[in-house]
């Protein structure tokens, strides 16, 4: 019968596996009864239905779901039952059987169903979601073996005989849903985990990532419960890898210590976006499940009780079942009180709201939300869960600068552990207690220091390592050019032959590694007289009744330098694109001069770039007509140098795309530079390059950021998108931040841990 394990799953989406793969396999055998002799005289079919209903019923199922596929499958099965009758002949083939249906009526309780199914060698209970049974065959290995095989056939057959692989590596491999995930990485464990350690120690060990490259060789990792550790690195280095290790158990994290990684978006569906955050703790969900189900069979042998006398076996069994359950309820009970369940809700909302999500919005389906709001969520939910080590990557990636600004102050009072990737450094400034460095294959920790101190303390570290170095190289040159002069003189040989010791005693010291310098550049524009661009009295809405943008009045000269911040779905973008005229006004107008050129960077700016090709060619068909050599060169002064114009940019990391897009947005000269959310992707080099960039720059810099660094060191005006206007705000970004959070301050949101 076609697709019946989606019709069960559909009825109850929440089946062990173990049970679906048995309730359809007992509907296949049913059907396949239909067209036996014997076993078709046997067949009750509606009977045998409503004993699958039943099962369904006991494993969560809905029942008017559970009641249509029931009518559905009878009316099915009756119809093949009769067309089938007709054909069949006695054959008295009795080698098939059916289960005993009278032992599957007398299991019919829940407890009951159990039993039988263990009598089928089934042995998870039906009520718990289970996990998938999957193969353990590496099937990367599986089909590099494969593919020699098939080689082998192909050559001795002339390639005329087609070598049929396993089936494995075609296999579907589904992704295991969030809550199955969860307990594999975090089981429910009462009362082992009290009083271990939570410090994290991983001693010796190496990590590769894809086919076989090392990105750290005889590491150790150190985190202390409750510390703080920015990880911090060039692009490509494998600080994400190294997150999704921790967030798998690859490396030896103690099962007691709990982890949670956010690295992708929510998949969205019609539960609201409060109830993500709130079934994001698998274990809170799970244990108040179970103390709804306890309570109900507690209730349950009550009543069963005043069937028996008081001294029976059947009252002993209850009681004792009883008993069982009133311990594992009180234990269930402590875990709850423990998570401080009763104030989830609470504190699910305000997370939420510190985010960017209004009180409606909350109550919105995830499914509503884009890409951008639904990793919020994700972060939403790891915050509300408060595991024992919390695994971030790029945060601030996501978010606008006011969310950033609740998420660095939320995290300075985090009770656990913090792991988070980001070059942001502002935040890290704010957040990290400890600084883990990570180049050449090992990690480097500074303890007890932000990004700023870290970062001194690099450099004056690179100096002593440097001024060592150069001292045994003159040493080392002083005791060999006293060898030389020497070593054949009978009166000095003792002499040299004690220098000589001295040299091969000397550790061999490698040169310091030197962070590579990268530096941008804008070409300087000539000079153009006021008014160079300027919005009067615009206004702007997707729909004419609900502006976007109200009455905005902005002027921008050659010398502006001017940061626009807000909360994401303000206005932002919008307004840049007014200004590209890429949107046409309701109402106000644009006014610009006549010979303006203007560099626009597209937060998004992947989605315009023929990824197929090489930066190279791309910038060529763009900007027609130099040679080659021209273009590398260009593309050199942004940091894509050597071989890496000449590659398809697919290779290329997020980083080294942004910055093929800043060479190309300056291929015209541009008097202004127009840039929506340019820190995105480049590590703290290409940060310091664009920020020195933009200030030398000659013309006029308008941006859209949610780098506060970037921002304090380019922009001198701050201008504020919230309700409909774009008004300058009177200070520093980082007044912008105080008056933020002074906001939330009063509205209790930041002090709602």
């Amino acid at each position: 019968m076609s697709n019946l394990g989606i019709q069960v799953r559909q009825a109850v989406p929440s089946i062990d596996p173990v049970v679906a793969d048995y309730a359809v396999g007992y509907i296949n055998h049913i059907e396949h009864s239909t067209t036996d002799s014997v076993l078709s005289q046997q067949l009750n079919i509606e009977e045998e239905i409503n004993f699958i209903s039943d099962l369904l019923r006991n494993a969560g199922g809905d029942n008017s779901k559970i009641d249509k596929l029931s009518e559905s499958l009878i009316a099915k099965l009756d119809e093949e039952y009769k067309s089938n009758q007709s054909k069949l002949e006695l054959t008295g083939d009795t080698s098939k059987r059916l289960l005993d249906i009278n032992l599957l009526k007398n299991h019919a309780s829940k407890r009951n169903i159990n039993s039988s199914l263990a009598l089928l060698g089934v042995t998870k209970d039906i009520e718990h979601t289970g996990r998938h049974v999957e193969s353990r065959v590496d099937k990367k290995k599986l089909e590099k073996a494969e593919k020699k095989i098939a080689a082998k056939v192909a050559k001795r057959a002339n390639a005329f005989v087609k070598y049929e692989a396993s089936k494995l590596i075609d296999a579907k491999n589904e992704e295991e849903n969030y809550d199955e995930f969860f307990l594999k990485i975090n089981p429910i464990e009462f009362g082992s985990g009290a009083g271990k350690s939570k410090d994290i120690f991983i001693d010796t060990f190496d990590l590769y990532v894809g086919a076989g490259q090392r990105i750290l060789s005889d590491a150790q990792l150190q985190l202390s419960y409750g510390h703080r550790y920015g990880l911090v690195g060039q692009n490509g280095i494998g600080k994400s890898t190294l997150l999704r290790a921790l967030s798998r158990r690859e490396l030896n994290v103690p099962k007691h210590i709990t982890i949670l990684h956010v690295e992708q978006e929510i998949t969205g569906s019609e539960i609201s976006a409060i109830q993500s955050v709130l079934d994001a703790d698998v274990w809170r969900k799970q244990l108040l499940l179970e103390e709804k189900q306890h309570r109900e069979r507690i209730e349950e042998i009550e009543k069963l009780r005043t069937e028996f006398d008081e001294d029976s076996l059947e009252v002993k069994k209850l009681d004792n079942e009883r008993d069982d359950l009133e311990v594992h309820l009180q234990e269930i009970e402590e875990k709850l009180f423990e998570m401080e369940s009763d104030k989830a809700e609470s504190r699910a909302a305000s997370i939420l709201f510190g985010l960017g999500f209004t009180k409606e919005s909350q109550q919105n389906p995830t499914n509503s939300f884009s890409g951008g709001w639904r990793m919020r969520l994700s972060l939403a939910r790891a915050l509300f869960c408060k595991p024992d080590l919390l695994l971030l990557d790029e945060p601030s990636n996501m978010l606008d600068v006011p969310s950033i600004t609740f998420l660095a102050n939320y995290l300075q009072t985090y009770p656990s552990t913090v792991l988070v990737v980001s070059h942001d450094r502002a935040f890290l400034n704010e957040v990290a207690t400890d600084i883990i460095h990570q180049h050449s294959e090992r990690l480097d920790y500074y303890r007890s220091q932000n990004f700023d101190s870290f970062y001194a303390t690099k450099e004056e570290r690179y100096k002593n390592q440097m001024r060592e170095y150069e001292n045994q190289m003159a040493y080392r040159a002083h005791l060999q050019a006293f060898i030389d002069k020497f070593r054949y003189n009978a009166a000095k040989s003792s002499e040299a032959q004690s220098r000589i010791k001295k040299l091969e005693k000397l550790p061999i010291l490698a040169p310091p590694e030197e962070d590579k310098a990268i530096t941008f550049k804008f070409p300087d524009p000539e000079n153009l007289s006021p008014p160079i661009l300027q919005l009067q009295d615009v206004s702007f809405g997707y729909n004419p009744k609900d502006l976007l943008l109200d009455h905005v009045d902005l002027d921008i000269q050659m010398d502006s330098r001017i940061a626009i911040v807000g909360a994401n779905g303000c206005g932002k973008t919008t307004l840049l694109k007014l200004l590209m005229e890429r949107l046409s006004p309701l109402g106000g107008s644009v006014a610009k001069n006549g010979r303006l050129r203007i560099g626009y960077f597209a937060q998004h700016h992947v989605d315009s770039m023929d990824l197929n090709t090489s930066a190279v060619d791309w910038l060529s068909k763009a900007y027609p007509g130099k040679s080659d050599e021209e273009y590398r060169r260009h593309l050199g002064a942004f940091g894509i140098t050597g071989s890496l114009g000449l590659q398809k940019m697919q290779l290329l990391s997020g980083g080294q795309k942004s910055r093929v897009a800043f060479a190309s947005l300056c291929l015209n000269n541009p008097h202004i530079l127009i840039m929506d959310e340019p820190s995105n992707h480049l590590d703290t080099a290409g940060l310091e390059a664009l920020s020195d960039a933009l200030k030398n720059f000659k013309g006029g810099v308008l941006m859209v950021s949610h780098d506060v660094n970037v921002i304090d060191q380019v922009c001198n005006e701050i201008w504020v998108s919230e309700r409909g206007s774009v008004k300058r705000f009177d200070g520093t970004i980082y007044d912008y931040k105080k008056y933020i959070l002074a906001a939330a301050d009063a509205s209790g949101v930041v002090k709602k841990h």
